[in-house]
């Protein structure tokens, strides 16, 4: 009787095991696939998902107001990319200021924190253009605030740290960004950011170019540069030739002749912008006596022949637009080529942006920002080439910035970033990115020193190579 008793009392209880068992499993959330919660947010619409080992890679279109300050009048859709790693790891939020590669990649931000990377095509680069386009709604306010929408519509999903980071124009686009929405991102890593705060104002740039690199290459780059206008004549007669073979025409910058001067005064620019001293090599040695073809070549692969054609001004229309109306351009001069050889000088951006959109310049925009900078950064990084021209006029610290800095890669052009820096520096840089980003493991937080990437280099998301434009883009 007591063992039939004991029986029946065990078979209770395991009955009220398997049963609670039962219920708990019921209890727990099925996990939801990161594609779904992406889709989730209203607006959000998948263009197509990329495999790559380690991460989610996810194209994506996100619907965006035209003016955020009247919702109501009309919408776009903006092109975003999303690499996904985990919604417990940090977040690095990048643009380049253009158009969005929709190819997995990784910016240098993201490897130091391995964390997920959302990249923005910023405004107006097509397909992220409103039709019909309204000009007057591209400007340095609305694309920040297209970036706040966005990372107010993602943050609920990746809830952890965010550190916003761009080069170049993306450098200046992610400074913008702090500026007007200084409360979204735990830190921003601004990669050769120019910072022309005074258009008219650019004797700077002529100052680095008396100095930079030596006086050898200098030498070599002037002489090709000037036997290039010297020859304009039969130099042009194979630019027209080029431009028939390949559909090239002129409308907007209204001739040949001014784009064959815009692509040549480009050339210096554009070998120290891309270049290294150690590529003087290349450059012809003695320019008056090279060929014709050794001097086009010597231009064509610096500059690049294409750059002022309709065809290839086209893409870059929003740029030049942002150009001639904020962010400013500079203008530097030719002491080196004699005044009767040069007949436009270098040319504003309202030349290489069609008539039909009107353009006015607005002087304060960059005056408020750089001060803006100077009295209230916190958690900012500029990192500068040594040999990049943008750097002439870079973003400056003031008394009341905290916990910022601004550091220069020696030897390096426009594509300089905190692996380049000197040891201390590089640290220093990569031990502040892991700490605004919380990661930091205690043997940084003890000694900055110790401070590493915590992902490993990969070779295709991590490349490093400088996109070749026109050298009048940043």
């Amino acid at each position: 009787m007591r063992k039939a008793l004991r029986w029946l009392l065990a078979l209770v209880v395991l009955i009220g095991t398997v049963s609670t068992a039962g219920a708990a499993t019921a209890a727990e959330p099925k996990a939801v696939d990161i594609k779904d919660r992406l889709l989730s947010i209203p607006g959000m619409s998948l263009i197509e998902e990329k495999p790559y080992t380690g991460y989610r890679f996810f194209v994506l279109n996100y619907t965006q107001p035209v003016d955020h300050r009247h919702p109501s009048k009309g919408t776009f859709q903006q092109r975003i990319t999303v690499l996904h790693k985990d919604v417990n790891r940090p977040t690095v939020f990048y643009t380049g200021g253009y158009n969005v590669s929709t190819n997995p990649s990784r910016r240098e931000p993201t490897q130091i924190v391995d964390g997920n990377q959302v990249s923005m095509e910023y405004r107006y680069f097509t397909p992220s253009r409103p039709a019909p386009a309204d000009w007057s709604k591209l400007d340095i306010w609305q694309a920040a605030s297209d970036q706040h929408r966005i990372f107010k519509a993602l943050k609920p999903i990746y809830s952890e740290s965010w550190i916003s980071t761009g080069g170049s124009k993306g450098g200046m686009t992610a400074t913008y960004y702090e500026r007007f929405y200084p409360r979204d991102m735990d830190g921003v890593v601004a990669y050769v950011a120019p910072n022309d705060v005074v258009n008219k104002e650019d004797s700077a740039y002529d100052r680095f170019f008396a100095r930079v690199g030596t006086e050898e290459c200098r030498d070599k780059l002037n002489g090709v540069q000037r036997e290039a206008l010297v020859r304009r004549a039969p130099l042009e007669k194979k630019y027209a030739a080029y431009a028939a073979d390949n559909g090239y025409t002129f409308d907007t910058i209204g001739s040949l002749d001014r784009a064959y001067e815009a692509v040549v005064l480009d050339y210096v620019w554009g070998f120290w912008q891309y270049s290294t001293l150690a590529d003087c090599a290349d450059i012809p040695a003695d320019a008056k006596n090279a060929t014709d073809e050794a001097i086009w070549d010597s231009v064509d692969t610096i500059s690049g022949f294409s750059a002022y054609t309709d065809q290839g001004l086209e893409t870059y229309t929003p740029y030049y637009y942002q150009a001639g109306t904020q962010l400013g351009a500079p203008t530097i001069h030719f002491p080196h080529i004699e005044k009767k050889y040069i007949r436009y000088g270098y040319q504003p951006p309202r030349n290489f942006v069609p008539r039909s959109i009107p353009m006015k310049f607005e002087p304060w925009a960059m005056r408020d920002v750089d001060t803006w900078v100077k009295h209230n950064a916190r958690h900012m990084l500029f990192v500068y080439g040594e040999n990049d021209p943008w750097g002439a006029e870079p973003f400056r610290l003031g008394h009341g910035a905290r916990d910022s800095y601004v550091m220069t890669a020696p030897g390096m052009n426009h594509g300089a970033n905190v692996a380049g820096l000197v040891p201390d520096q590089k640290a220093l840089a990569t031990a502040r990115i892991l700490d605004w980003a919380d990661v930091a493991p205690a043997k940084v937080q003890e000694d900055p020193s110790a401070a590493r990437p915590l992902a490993a280099f990969d070779a295709k998301l991590d490349a490093r190579d400088v996109e070749r434009e026109s050298a009048l883009r940043p």
